[in-house]
């Protein structure tokens, strides 16, 4: 082989891989999403939670595409593109788990898809309260990886570990609880979620 044909192979090569490493990355089943809503609720809980995500959703796949679980009013399954086209900005983050490899087993994974399943139709959650009847967004993905991996993503809290303080945050309180507020209750905001050092970034938009 002559050098200019070494050369010619050597450059279709390193353009090659280029061209891979410039794709999508891709996702796989249990990787969960969290992006930047518009709710009438989003300013409030970014005061309370100091974090400006405020949404998010766990992702699995139907053949090629994407499908994100998410709890809304009710919760349901919404195509990948049309949950980041919702969010401020279009920004959003993928994170995976760490050692999803050998956590996330196929078995796994099935039985985490059947109980994001069965959540499905459920009301969404206002109040944030800790039991199955109404699901906010946060709980669902917690749930969803303790019951099937028995992994927590993400410290639990108490309502009062938040930031209450703010006038606009004191108002929504008020509207949601009356003058018993459940300051004991257990939460899991999608801050704490997104901070948790299971989780690493394969994907993120803006």
């Amino acid at each position: 082989m002559n050098k200019k044909a070494l050369s010619f192979i050597m450059i279709f090569f390193f353009l090659s891989s280029t061209c891979i490493s410039g794709k999508k990355p891709v996702l796989l089943d249990g990787d969960i999403i969290f992006q930047e809503s518009q709710s009438l609720q989003g300013e409030e809980l970014k005061l309370a939670t100091k974090s400006r995500y405020t949404h998010m959703g766990i992702i699995f796949k139907k053949g090629k595409d994407s499908y994100v679980y998410e709890a809304v009013q009710p919760v349901k399954i919404t195509p990948l593109r049309q949950f980041t086209s919702r969010g401020l900005n279009g920004h959003f983050v993928i994170k995976r788990l760490k050692n999803r490899d050998e956590a996330l087993t196929p078995q796994v994974i099935r039985k985490m898809k059947g109980i994001a399943t069965g959540f499905l139709g459920k009301n969404y959650d206002s109040a944030f309260l800790w039991s199955d009847a109404r699901i906010y967004c946060s709980e669902l993905v917690w749930k969803v990886y303790k019951r099937a991996a028995h992994i927590e993503v993400g410290e639990l809290q108490k309502l009062r570990d938040f930031d209450l303080t703010h006038p606009k945050v004191r108002q929504l309180m008020k509207k949601r609880y009356g003058a018993s507020i459940p300051y004991n209750e257990t939460v899991i905001a999608p801050v704490q979620m997104f901070r948790s050092e299971k989780l690493y970034i394969v994907q993120e938009n803006n």
